[in-house]
C-alpha cells in the first residue's frame, strides 16, 4: 500500500517502523518542525524524524499542514492511505479527502472514551482499570471518526503513564498493520462512535499537576502515576516545588488534616489526605535529582508534623 505517514513523538515510531517492515511504500513522513531544546536552545529533531532518516525515508516538516500549498504536495503523491499517529496538528477536510482509502488514525484509548490530547495520562488519573488502542477513519471532528479495530490492555494499581505509553505504542503498531491488511482485503468493518458514551482527555497544565491533599488518597495516587515520569505531579514545601514520581496509599482513616506529614522513613513519606493517607515513594527536591525517599533520607531530612500545601 502507498502510505503517507504523519507522526511526531516516540509513541509513533513503532508504527512507522512496522509499516516499513511490512513492506508498505512509505511515500512521505510528515512530522512537526525541529524545536529548540535544552539550555542552548539547539534545534532538536522529533523522534519520528530521526526514525525516518534512519530508514532512508523522505521527511516533510510544514509549520502548518493546513496551508493550501501543503495539501497540493500531498495530492501529487497519489497515496492509498494517510496514517496518523500523534502528529500534533489537525488535518483539513481537503487533506482528509486526498488518499484513495482515507486517513487512518491510531488513538491511545478505547473510543469513544477519552477523546483528545492526553488519553494515556487521563486513563490513569481517572483510575481506569483498562484502556487500549483504537484505529479509526478520520473525519473533521476531534477523534470522532468511525472505529475500525480495538485492542484492550489492563492497568494495574501501580502502572504509571510511562509504562502504559511503552505498552500501547507497540500495541498500536500491531493494530495499525492489522487494520491496513483488513482495509486492503475488504474485510474492515466501520463502527460509528456513540457520542453519548464519549469522554474528554484535555491537555495537561500546572493546575492538573498540583496535588490537592483534600482529595481521596487513591485519587492522589492515581494522579501521581498518571503524570509519571512526565510532567510529574507536585506539591509545595516552604514555597518550593517538590515533584513526586511514585507512591502508594492506604484507605485507613486518620484524624489529621489533609497535607499533614505523619512520618518520613525508609518506607516513604506518609501524608494525610481527605480520605486515607498517601505514601510518597519517589521524589525530586528543588535543584536535586529524582530519587527514592529511602535514598533521599540517607543524607537529608524531611519535616514531619507540618502541613503541606
Amino acid at each position: 500500500m502507498k502510505v503517507i505517514f504523519m507522526g511526531t513523538p516516540d509513541f509513533a515510531v513503532p508504527t512507522l517502523k512496522k509499516l516499513h517492515e511490512k513492506g508498505h511504500d512509505i511515500l512521505l513522513v510528515v512530522t512537526q518542525p525541529d524545536k529548540p531544546s535544552g539550555r542552548g536552545k539547539k534545534l532538536k529533531k522529533s523522534a519520528v524524524k530521526e526514525a525516518a532518516e534512519e530508514l532512508g525515508l523522505k521527511v516533510f516538516q510544514p509549520d502548518r499542514i493546513k496551508k493550501a500549498e501543503n495539501a497540493e504536495i500531498l495530492k501529487k503523491l497519489q497515496s492509498d492511505a494517510i496514517v496518523v499517529v500523534a502528529y500534533g496538528q489537525l488535518l483539513s477536510k481537503e487533506i482528509l479527502n486526498i488518499p484513495r482509502l482515507g486517513c487512518i488514525n491510531v488513538h491511545a484509548s478505547l473510543l469513544p472514551e477519552l477523546r483528545g490530547a492526553a488519553p494515556l495520562n487521563w486513563s490513569i488519573i481517572n483510575g481506569c482499570v483498562r484502556t487500549g488502542v483504537t484505529t479509526m477513519m478520520m473525519d473533521v471532528g476531534l477523534d470522532t471518526g468511525d472505529m475500525l479495530l480495538k485492542k484492550e490492555v489492563e492497568i494495574d494499581r501501580y502502572m504509571n503513564v510511562g509504562q502504559l505509553h511503552d505498552l500501547l505504542m507497540e500495541t498500536g503498531a500491531d493494530l495499525l498493520t492489522e487494520t491496513l491488511e483488513k482495509i486492503e482485503d475488504g474485510t474492515a468493518v466501520r463502527t460509528k462512535q456513540d457520542d453519548r458514551l464519549s469522554s474528554y482527555a484535555p491537555m495537561l497544565d500546572k493546575q492538573t499537576q498540583t496535588i490537592r491533599w483534600q482529595d481521596k488518597a487513591s485519587n492522589i495516587h492515581n494522579l501521581i502515576r498518571g503524570l509519571s515520569p512526565w510532567p510529574a505531579a507536585f506539591f509545595h514545601l516552604d514555597e518550593k516545588m517538590v515533584k513526586v514520581y511514585s507512591s502508594d496509599f492506604s484507605e485507613e482513616a486518620t484524624n489529621h488534616e489533609p497535607g499533614f506529614v505523619l512520618k518520613a522513613d525508609s518506607d516513604g513519606i506518609v501524608v494525610a489526605a481527605g480520605q486515607g493517607t498517601v505514601i510518597l515513594k519517589e521524589i525530586q527536591m528543588p535543584g536535586k535529582t529524582r530519587m527514592t525517599v529511602e535514598a533521599f533520607l540517607r543524607g537529608n531530612s524531611f519535616p514531619i508534623s507540618v502541613t503541606l500545601k
